[in-house]
């Protein structure tokens, strides 16, 4: 079993091993969502806070659903709603969730690297959630898990992502991620959405 990271920042660089305990873990995750009792205690007593500088609809909810069906405590922050209307830095937002209890922050935000810069001033876990046009892990995860599921390999799998891949955080996580667990990725899309930097990647 690989060593477990303290935050789930990104996948470039992610152990292969990391990503199918993810994914094994998932379909145990799947059962305990369709069954009539969902609800598990592998986060019984943990605080669990989603920071969003961003609106989320989907994300947000997906986040503290799971966390509750985890048996965690969770609490959401909104910037909007917050003290960084007053000036309340990233960091400074960090150390005040963590003073208060929080064991996990999950964050979604407009700059890349945010994720990272939180993560490495708090002692609690950070999941990214979305930064900029950096990475969006766990979406990436999810599509994994789902080709893994309808398909049974990723290991030599071709896999296409078509359209405006410059600013998507998401197309990137799944470059890294499928690249580790053995697939090809090959963007596709107008000259101008295609990220320059990715091209040998």
């Amino acid at each position: 079993m690989p060593n477990t990271p303290k935050d789930m920042l990104g996948l470039r660089g992610a152990d292969p091993g990391l990503i199918v305990e993810i994914l094994d873990s998932a379909v145990g995750m799947k059962r305990i969502m369709r069954s009539n009792d969902k609800k598990c205690n592998l986060l019984l007593g943990k605080s669990v806070f989603t920071l969003f500088y961003e609106n989320s609809t989907r994300t947000r909810t997906s986040f503290e659903t799971a966390a509750k069906y985890l048996s965690a405590m969770t609490t959401s922050i909104s910037a909007s709603n917050s003290s960084v209307q007053k000036g309340e830095s990233l960091i400074d937002t960090g150390h005040t969730l963590e003073r208060i209890g929080a064991d996990i922050i999950i964050i979604r935000h407009c700059i890349s690297g945010a994720a990272k810069l939180l993560a490495e001033n708090v002692k609690a876990s950070v999941i990214n959630a979305g930064d900029g046009t950096n990475e969006h892990p766990t979406q990436a995860l999810l599509d994994m898990y789902t080709m893994r599921n309808r398909l049974g390999i990723l290991k030599g799998l071709n896999v296409a992502i078509v359209g405006d891949v410059l600013h998507s955080r998401v197309a990137r996580s799944n470059l890294w991620g499928l690249n580790a667990m053995g697939a090809k990725v090959t963007f596709a899309g107008p000259g101008t959405l295609l990220p320059y930097e990715l091209e040998e990647a």
